[in-house]
């Protein structure tokens, strides 16, 4: 069984056991996700219009991790102006415990 979720502007396709990343600060040990737009597997494939009704995915919170370091360079020629920019995104890692539809 499969799911969509939408978290934070972003769709996933999960299954149980997943990990994923969302830009998202949690504080609890486990989070639920109640934006599931489809939900899907062997039996009949359910869409939402725009979410599936009585449909949530639970997830055990692993923790906070930061995604690699993106850099970028301001540079204006004939003035002697170089600039080095970094940045890393906070994510919250969870763990797809289960699905229900």
């Amino acid at each position: 069984m499969f799911a969509i979720i939408e978290e934070a502007g972003k769709q996933f396709k999960v299954t149980s056991g997943d990990v994923i990343n969302i830009s998202r600060d949690i504080t609890d040990a486990t989070v639920t996700f109640d934006r599931v737009l489809l939900v899907g597997g062997e039996r009949a494939t359910k869409v939402g219009t725009p979410v599936v009704a009585g449909a949530t995915v639970t997830a055990d919170v692993l923790g906070a991790i930061l995604s690699k370091k993106t850099e970028s360079v301001k540079y204006k020629r004939r003035k002697g102006f170089h600039k080095t920019i970094g940045h890393r995104q906070q994510y919250t890692q969870v763990k797809i415990t289960g699905i229900n539809a």
